[in-house]
């Protein structure tokens, strides 16, 4: 090897940011590069010399000289050549941990044995956030779950206190047995899910499958995020109900919370799938409920991504014009069968050609009696795979 070749190699090896170490036979250390000695917390002087068990806990720190003498006997191979995850015992007697791979070079008519070491201190505390928050969230799936519970018991109430008028037992049935049948399809799937990934997740922590932690958290969160979209419905739905949504209207700016829940709904979208936000005239205020509106109009925008594809574009409009506000919400989707149309504004109605998309069929009826609340109407227009739009107007 020329000499700016080991000066090359040996720049190359002062500067890499995984550790380097290299022992001879005997296990004695010959040298460590700058990144493994602030690893383990030594100076050059501390190590050189000293055999490499003083960088290893018990029991590998009595084990490590018999390796090598096996090795040495046997020529089996017990880590040379792959890789592992060890523990550390840095200066002040605290381990850390890190990947390990081991080779042997022939140099000078002598084995020398080279490790390299990958601090993985930051992945084992990243695995360790990732499992508490997953179960935080099934921690909040159990609490959700007890919220359904405590809804349906108010279901049977409900029915016993009208069962003197036999026309309203038999319309409560019906909505029961369409909530039941609802229910038990849209929480089984979440619910599998969440039960699915943490299992996974307890496997994969072991083999430290890092990414595979991150994926099936994911789901979690989908998962706890669709069954909180369903509860808000029966609890939005329950309210309207018994009467207790009281309307505040005041002047709000339109465009501000145009952008808003633009910006919010945005997350949500589906690959290259765009909501396009636009107001119209020169006045921005109008008086509204500002908490209805904006949960009316996220209801018709979470309809609009569902049930159109992927780089699509999704229409949101404000226009204020006089004694006159109309907001519209239009997309280029799936559509709702015209035989479906009668039905649409139905509790727990769902028109026959979305497939699995998850839903309750409450969304619709809870925008329309929110916009009749403050005063406003609600018209749409749609057809099979031509889209739909859905316009409110309210006035002075």
């Amino acid at each position: 090897m020329s000499l700016e070749s080991s000066k090359l190699l040996a720049a190359m090896i002062d500067t890499a940011i995984d550790g380097i170490i290299t022992i001879d036979s005997r296990g004695i250390i010959e040298s460590m590069n700058p990144a493994a000695l602030v690893l383990f917390e030594y100076s050059l002087d501390d190590v050189v010399g000293n055999n490499i068990s003083m960088l290893m806990p018990e029991p590998d720190s009595s084990r490590h000289d018999g390796y090598i003498a096996k090795y040495k006997e046997t020529g089996e191979k017990k880590i040379i050549g792959e890789g592992r995850e060890v523990l550390g015992r840095k200066k002040d007697g605290s381990t850390f941990p890190f990947r390990l791979a081991v080779s042997e070079v022939y140099y000078d008519n002598r084995s020398v044995f080279t490790g390299f070491i990958h601090d993985l201190t930051k992945e084992k505390q990243a695995e360790d956030k990732l499992l508490s928050h997953t179960l935080e969230l099934e921690e909040i799936v159990r609490k959700r779950t007890k919220d359904l519970i405590k809804l349906v018991s108010e279901l049977e109430f409900a029915k016993a206190e009208v069962s003197n008028s036999l026309e309203k037992e038999r319309e409560l049935n019906q909505l029961k047995s369409r909530f039941v049948s609802m229910a038990s399809h849209e929480f089984r799937t979440p619910l599998s899910s969440v039960q699915l990934s943490a299992s996974l997740i307890n496997k994969y922590t072991e083999k430290a499958d890092f990414e595979s932690v991150v994926k099936h958290t994911g789901r979690i969160k989908s998962a706890v995020q669709l069954l909180n979209g369903i509860l808000n419905d029966f609890l939005s739905l329950e309210k309207l109900d018994t009467g207790v949504v009281v309307v505040n209207k005041k002047l709000i700016n339109l465009v501000h919370l145009g952008e808003e829940i633009s910006e919010e709904m945005q997350m949500i979208c589906k690959k290259n799938q765009h909501i396009v936000y636009q107001h119209t005239g020169s006045e921005a205020e109008f008086e509204l409920d500002a908490h209805l509106l904006k949960s009316s109009i996220i209801n018709l925008i979470s309809n609009a991504v569902k049930y159109s594809g992927e780089d699509t574009f999704i229409e949101f409009t404000t226009e204020i014009n006089g004694d006159e506000c109309t907001i519209c919400v239009k997309d280029n989707g799936i559509g709702i069968p015209e035989e479906d149309q009668k039905n649409l504004f139905e509790p727990f109605f769902r028109a026959h050609n979305i497939g699995n998309i998850p839903g309750t069929g409450l969304g619709l009826n809870i925008v329309k009696r929110y916009i009749s609340l403050m005063g406003g109407e609600m018209v749409y227009h749609s057809a099979v795979n031509e889209g739909t739009l859905f316009k409110m107007t309210f006035k002075k």
